[in-house]
């Protein structure tokens, strides 16, 4: 863990979310890699501190899995990670991806929650 002692670091779950342009392989592919890229990027995180991400998506996506595109391009062969169908509620944004990642974070790091593309619509408060 690069040098630092438990003592530094903290348990923390950080959530984000995007939407792609639609159901592709390459829009969901250039999706993924944008959020996870901000997620590690914000919260300052390497690979050694993420324990796992959970990726739910909307009933609208189905071409292909986020959890096997971030596991290949960011090489996490060692991070559990996992798929699931994010429930239906009318309304709700179209090809919409959000996560749930576990990691430790520097104790005095605040923690940032990446929303991006139009799922800012579900967080107006960031």
């Amino acid at each position: 863990m690069s040098g630092k002692t438990n003592s530094d670091l903290k348990l923390t779950a950080l959530r984000g979310a995007t939407t792609t342009n639609g159901d592709t392989d390459v829009f969901i592919k250039d999706a993924v890699i944008e959020l996870i890229q901000e997620l590690i990027t914000q919260n300052n995180l390497i690979k050694e501190n993420i324990i796992s991400i959970t990726f739910t998506v909307t009933k609208d996506l189905t071409s292909c899995f986020p959890a096997s595109i971030a596991r290949k391009y960011f090489n996490f062969d060692n991070i559990a990670l996992l798929d699931c169908q994010q429930m239906f509620v009318p309304n709700d944004i179209n090809f919409c991806i959000r996560i749930l990642a576990l990691v430790y974070l520097e104790s005095d790091k605040e923690s940032v929650h990446p929303y991006l593309n139009e799922s800012a619509k579900l967080r107006p408060d960031r």
